[in-house]
């Protein structure tokens, strides 16, 4: 049985509730019982799933939006001290709670399982999501995406096993004391927060060093990075690695594509397993192989597990396909650092035989203003390009920072690129470029992701014109 509420967490109010993570933690407080409130900066589908949870979700934010009787108010890094309702809370003495401290409090009594790594942790939480609920362990989970539906990136199970997206951005994941934990990769990422690579290792070895005694690391066995923070831990820490490698505890054997699937190999303790992955590309088959090495560390039957991974058909933005017009695919890409763009850009280059079309909005100035070369280069990798400008998020501008400096470094790769300043005239732009067998990824962690059905619908227009 899960644990009920968190003391002084009965009437909480969340400021910036739409968000993925922030969303996720107000929903399994509304499913254990408590009276939600918060605040969001504009209407989502997200609020209204929250709301059907019977959470009470203001628009805009104004501080007249926290409750009196509130006993607690959720932030994330991202709220400006400025905010009104935060200022509110001070006046009224309410507490004041980091995300990652409510998300550590949820967990408590439970076996957790914490996913970390500079980039598919939302894919490989969500995998172990899916594939628990799907054997009838009625996992909680909490992820930084949604599965299939709006508000789908939390539930409150009734079982033993906690599955939540832990994140290094701001260091928040040295909250929590997971049973298992696993690194996925560890990369120079998150530039307002890290000054370096050794930052960003110290800051791993913290979140390593947080496993309960008994627990288990599953970490990469391929990525470089991952293998230098192995060889900066304590020996006291049980580590099970996966990956490519000949020395790979959870050897992967073979990756064989199938379209938009994947049939994969691995050598695990002396016996071979296959099974199949329903998302295409050798990166989501190493997250499945991670989230298959870390429930059996938790004691899930190996074979019982693999099987149940199969079942995982992805996630909102996550290499999603939103529609087809005209002959072409349109396909939704998370992917905002240059080692995410080249995985998906090599997982669709395997699974279709058309040209790939890229619209791609760079996120974070700080971002491109450290891996713009490498941004533009992984641009290369698709047949034609069109670059937006920066979606900024919390960020403030950064002078001479702009996306013409990942359009020359594209250019300098050889790639076919063309700058679009006006995000309006960009789905016009990249349907005028496509033509029937091709495949369009609308590529960022923006708001990019909106432009798809307009691609769709100028496709549907000129093919309506021939």
């Amino acid at each position: 049985m899960a644990p009920g509420l968190p003391t002084a967490m009965d009437r909480p109010h969340f400021i910036g509730i739409g968000g993925a993570g922030m969303s996720g933690i107000a929903k399994i407080l509304a499913q254990r019982g408590a009276k939600v409130t918060g605040s969001d900066a504009k209407e989502s589908a997200t609020a209204e799933a929250l709301r059907a949870l019977g959470a009470t979700v203001h628009i805009g934010h104004a501080a007249d939006h926290l409750a009196s009787d509130a006993t607690c108010v959720v932030v994330s890094s991202a709220i400006r001290a400025d905010n009104p309702e935060l200022a509110r809370a001070a006046e009224l003495g309410v507490p004041v709670v980091h995300r990652s401290d409510a998300l550590a409090r949820l967990m408590d009594g439970l076996r957790p399982i914490a996913v970390a790594g500079t980039h598919g942790k939302t894919t490989t939480t969500s995998m172990l999501a899916v594939s628990l609920s799907e054997l009838g362990l009625r996992p909680s989970y909490a992820i930084g995406g949604d599965l299939d539906a709006p508000g789908s990136n939390a539930l409150h199970g009734e079982g033993e096993i906690f599955v939540a997206e832990a994140d290094e951005s701001d260091r928040s994941f040295h909250k929590y004391a997971p049973e298992v934990a696993i690194v996925l990769n560890v990369e120079l990422d998150h530039h307002a927060n890290y000054a370096s690579m050794d930052e960003i290792y110290e800051s791993f070895e913290t979140f390593a060093g947080r496993i309960v005694p008994g627990g288990t690391l599953v970490i990469s066995a391929d990525n470089e990075g991952a293998r230098e923070l192995t060889r900066r831990l304590p020996a006291g820490v049980r580590v099970v690695t996966y990956g490519d490698s000949a020395d790979a505890d959870v050897r992967v054997l073979s990756v064989v594509p199938h379209g938009l699937k994947s049939e994969v190999k691995v050598d695990l303790d002396g016996s071979e397993l296959t099974f199949t992955v329903s998302v295409p590309g050798r990166h989501y088959a190493h997250n499945a192989v991670a989230a298959l090495a870390a429930g059996v560390a938790l004691g899930v039957p190996a074979s019982e597990l693999a099987s149940a991974l199969g079942s995982y058909t992805g996630v909102k933005r996550r290499l999603q396909l939103k529609g087809e017009e005209a002959g072409v695919q349109v396909v939704d890409s998370y992917a905002h650092h240059p080692t995410e763009m080249t995985a998906d850009l090599e997982a669709m280059r395997a699974s279709v035989s058309g040209r790939i079309l890229v619209l791609f909005q760079p996120h974070l100035f700080s971002r491109t203003q450290e891996l713009a070369k490498e941004m533009g280069e992984a641009l290369s990798l698709a047949d034609a390009s069109v670059v937006l400008d920066i979606y900024p998020a919390r960020e403030d501008p950064i002078p001479g920072v702009t996306s013409e400096l990942i359009v020359e470094a594209a250019r300098a790769a050889g790639a076919d690129v063309t700058p679009v300043h006006d995000k309006a005239e960009a789905p016009s732009a990249v349907a005028g470029m496509a033509k029937p067998g091709d495949l369009v990824l609308t590529m960022g962690a923006g708001d990019v992701t909106d432009l798809g059905p307009g691609i769709l619908a100028r496709l549907s227009k000129q093919s309506q014109r021939l």
